[in-house]
């Protein structure tokens, strides 16, 4: 009877040490994921910072060739402000939508004062104008590339934390879905530029 006793002793603490094991891994890969998508998230900051710290001298680029643009670089200027006010927390979907409705408002008004260079043909030829709307772009584009990373990073952790059996222990870790950035609403329409 000893002999048996120990085997399944022996068998309960293996089972015990796998069941151990594979909460251990899982928990933290769900960290680790969840760190990734954090990492992304701070990628996206930096390129809206970066893209924020070039408006200033856009905006005086373009001041010193459109003096009665006043409208347009006020928009500018107060977009920029309400856009690097606004906290991102992917925790809280209506702060989300808020950060990404700033950072809209931000591009848009950067697409008027952008269009204002059509009207002024030695701004378009000004170098310290060409390399700022350059850089810009860049950043746009960099901004959509991390965007996207983000997303893909978001999908990645969501989809792993809501598989079974894993979404028991993402529950019961507190892990919950993350939100991901979406395009918004009337962004597959061009801005309305006007110079009345």
């Amino acid at each position: 009877m000893k002999k048996k006793g120990w085997i399944i002793l022996a068998v309960v603490v293996v089972v015990v040490l796998m069941l151990f094991s594979w909460f251990k891994g899982t928990y933290n890969d769900m960290v680790t994921r969840s760190e990734a998508v954090q990492a992304q998230l701070g990628n996206i900051e930096n390129q809206y910072q970066r893209r924020a710290d070039l408006i200033p001298n856009l905006v005086n680029t373009v001041k010193g060739y459109a003096k009665h643009e006043e409208s347009t670089f006020t928009q500018v200027v107060e977009a920029r402000a309400k856009a690097t006010q606004t906290q991102l927390n992917i925790d809280d979907a209506a702060a989300m939508a808020k950060y990404v409705q700033a950072q809209g408002e931000l591009s848009s008004a950067l697409s008027r004062l952008m269009a204002i260079s059509e009207n002024y043909p030695d701004l378009k030829a000004n170098q310290n104008f060409l390399d700022l709307q350059t850089q810009l772009e860049g950043t746009e584009n960099r901004i959509a590339v991390e965007r996207r990373k983000y997303n893909e990073s978001a999908r990645d952790f969501n989809t792993y934390i809501k598989m079974f059996p894993r979404n028991l222990l993402s529950g019961m870790f507190g892990f919950a879905p993350m939100g991901y950035f979406e395009a918004q609403e009337g962004a597959q329409n061009a801005p309305a530029v006007s110079f009345e």
